[in-house]
């Protein structure tokens, strides 16, 4: 049987949680949801939340709240999933990549930097940047916050991979350096509401604009409504929304996940460090820890030292899989996709990204992985990378 590289944990007091909204008067739109944001926010310090039906879609409704639109351009970076970058296309903003780090990955700050310097030059500088934690590791948001208060640019955190990650000893999410975090819930994900996200925010009025975009548009509320209210049943459609609300139902298993959620960090960090010890005399780069970062450890990537190895990483990849291990590979660089190719970008505009496509291979990381299947790909790897 394949040795998946990531999976949900469900355990019976998630699905007694879900069981008992199922025999409850509210399967969608009841208290279980605010319930949730609540407990989000307590546990994040952070000021204001808003749970969504997917990490997708709170990126695009933050994209909106902080005024992306054409003419505008989004910066990200090339190494993460493709809806990092779509988010501002929903918008009709223009994207733009940065690098990577070559030793943590994520976004690199002095790209950054010499990207933002030319842009104020050429008078296009970012509307927004939206950082991504890859694999569960924050990016160095200090300075990334200072150059947005240089520069003027908003910050959304993409921070899909991130619940349970410190920055500074402080939870990401608490939106200290940036206005905006979103966080997904996707099985493979820390934790789970089956599908769902949510970002937290800074400001009270950027909040409530997701809030009002996530539901249609549409508001009960008299100080949002352009007249006055005819009655009980009167609401009012202000704006062009969305139906990117979560679901009680998806808020009850969230609300049970996030009971465990320091447990299941601090497994992936015990299985992070069999791999460390195990691997360490094998050719590969190991994740890198920043010293101002306690990582989810979402992902474990190691990359490949091809240099040292007589086999092309293709090769590798198949063989890993042929055997049992599930390996993945996270991400193909967005800027390489077909159709942002057809915007215009190429190969060879990001060599940082490009080399750790090249290289990475994401192992197995999930905190219901046992020793013996950790041992599989540790004794597999070994093989594979020995012979």
């Amino acid at each position: 049987m394949m040795i998946p590289y990531g999976r949900q944990d469900i355990h019976q007091e998630d699905i007694d949680a879900v069981v008992e909204i199922l025999r409850s008067d509210f399967l969608t739109q009841g208290p279980t949801v605010p319930a949730f944001e609540a407990a989000v926010v307590e546990r994040l310090g952070a000021s204001h939340g808003v749970a969504t039906s997917s990490a997708t879609s709170a990126l695009h409704l933050a994209c909106l709240a902080l005024g992306a639109g054409p003419g505008d351009v989004v910066w990200t970076t090339p190494t993460t999933f493709v809806a990092s970058a779509n988010c501002a296309r929903y918008c009709g903003a223009d994207v733009d990549f940065v690098d990577i780090d070559p030793q943590t990955w994520n976004m690199s700050v002095a790209a950054l930097r010499e990207k933002l310097e030319q842009a104020e030059r050429d008078g296009r500088l970012p509307k927004i940047v939206i950082p991504v934690h890859l694999c569960g590791q924050p990016c160095e948001m200090k300075s990334i916050g200072e150059l947005a208060q240089q520069y003027g640019f908003k910050v959304i955190e993409d921070a899909s991979h991130a619940i349970g990650a410190r920055y500074q000893d402080e939870p990401v999410g608490n939106c200290r350096y940036s206005d905006i975090a979103v966080f997904s819930f996707h099985p493979v994900k820390i934790i789970t509401t089956g599908e769902g996200g949510l970002a937290t925010a800074r400001d009270a009025e950027v909040a409530d604009r997701m809030r009002l975009l996530r539901s249609h548009g549409v508001t009960r509320d008299p100080e949002q409504m352009v007249g006055e209210s005819l009655g009980p049943w009167y609401y009012e459609q202000v704006a062009l929304g969305f139906n990117y609300r979560m679901t009680d139902l998806h808020a009850a298993l969230g609300l049970s996940q996030l009971r465990r959620l320091d447990e299941i960090v601090v497994r992936r960090h015990e299985l992070a460090r069999v791999y460390d010890e195990a691997l360490g005399d094998l050719p590969l780069r190991l994740p890198h820890n920043h010293p101002d970062a306690y990582s989810a450890l979402h992902l474990y990537p190691v990359r490949l030292c091809l240099d040292r190895i007589d086999r092309t990483h293709r090769d590798i990849f198949e063989a890993l899989r042929r055997r049992g291990v599930g390996v993945n590979l996270h991400y193909i660089p967005v800027h390489t996709q077909p159709y942002y190719r057809d915007l215009g970008f190429s190969v060879g505009q990001f060599p940082e990204a490009e080399r750790y496509h090249a290289e990475a291979i994401s192992l197995p990381m999930f905190p219901t992985l046992t020793q013996e299947q950790q041992g599989e790909v540790v004794r597999v790897l070994h093989e594979e990378l020995e012979a």
